[in-house]
């Protein structure tokens, strides 16, 4: 396996969530999906010596990684291996109660989809897996070789947006009935087939997108992050998510938007009986985008997208 410090790279949107999230030098951070450490590193640099960083992933590669290149900050900064979907468990352990602000950059890393070993990429014929915490017991292996065909169908057309969804889950229910399908490499044979034969765009990307996203919950987990990290802010406090897809960023929106909505009374009431008050602000009406310069560096920031709330 190549070696993992030349994964590692600036993040995306590194600037812009650096300006929008770091509102006090000495407060209190967390970044819900450490990775490569490249934005934990960035908020450690903003922030001054009374200031704290608490950073979370559940992939033990990514953390030790992560502690060879921000030990140097000493107590500034401290690392929990746990989902973000715990971010009230971690605080405990960590002894916070409110905090400044959040980030949460969603998704699978650079590094996890370029590791061959770790199954997320079409590129490489490997194992199914597209477990971000190799402890789980539900791998990419079990969700094709043991869900039901009607199942698969909704999965794909659900979390992938797949327009072949019915005819790809039907030709992988064959396959197996032969065998288990057991490689990343297999499974691409079953999904080329149930596609045209000159597509645009690789005709695993929808699949595999699916299947990451059914193997580690990462909707579910995304909506109860969202409510339990609004709560831990203080007030004045931000939360900003970067998302790289529309389901995700679907949520994040229509969540944000019912967070900075108050009366929600029928609108033909002439009063308000609810009492409803506003529990955030966004910060920008419109997510940010990466600027022009990012784009022609960076192949995954034609995706990204950071929406940013304020605990009012």
């Amino acid at each position: 396996m190549h070696e993992i410090e030349s994964e590692y790279h600036i993040p995306v949107l590194y600037y812009e969530t650096l300006e929008n999230l770091v509102t006090k030098k000495d407060g209190v951070y967390v970044d819900c999906t450490l990775g490569g450490g490249g934005h934990s590193e960035g908020i450690l640099r903003e922030i001054n010596d009374n200031g704290r960083l608490i950073s979370i992933d559940q992939d033990d590669q990514a953390i030790e990684f992560a502690k060879k290149r921000l030990e140097k900050y000493g107590s500034k900064w401290s690392v929990f291996k746990n989902n973000f979907e715990n971010i009230e468990t971690v605080l405990y352990m960590a002894g916070v109660d409110k905090v400044t602000g959040i980030l949460m950059d969603i998704g699978v890393s650079s590094t996890q989809l370029d590791d061959p070993e770790r199954g997320f990429s079409y590129r490489y014929n490997t194992r199914l897996d597209m477990r971000m915490n190799r402890s789980e017991a539900l791998s990419a292996y079990e969700v094709v070789n043991e869900y039901e065909e009607g199942e698969l169908a909704r999965i794909f057309f659900e979390y992938g947006e797949e327009r072949f969804s019915r005819k790809i889950a039907r030709l992988i229910c064959q396959k197996r009935e032969e065998k288990p399908i057991e490689t990343t490499g297999e499974l691409v044979d079953v999904i080329r087939r149930g596609y045209p034969p000159r597509s645009e765009k690789h005709p695993a990307k929808k699949v595999f997108q699916a299947i990451r996203i059914e193997v580690n919950r990462e909707l579910e987990v995304l909506k109860n992050a969202i409510t339990k990290c609004f709560e831990s802010l203080e007030k004045g406090g931000r939360l900003g998510i970067i998302t790289f897809h529309s389901l995700e960023d679907r949520i994040v929106k229509n969540m944000f938007r019912d967070l900075c909505t108050g009366c929600r009374c029928p609108i033909e009431l002439p009063i308000c009986m609810c009492s409803e008050e506003p529990k955030g602000k966004l910060i920008n009406r419109k997510p940010i985008i990466s600027g022009k310069n990012e784009l022609e560096f960076n192949n995954r920031a034609h995706s990204a997208k950071l929406r940013v709330i304020e605990k009012l």
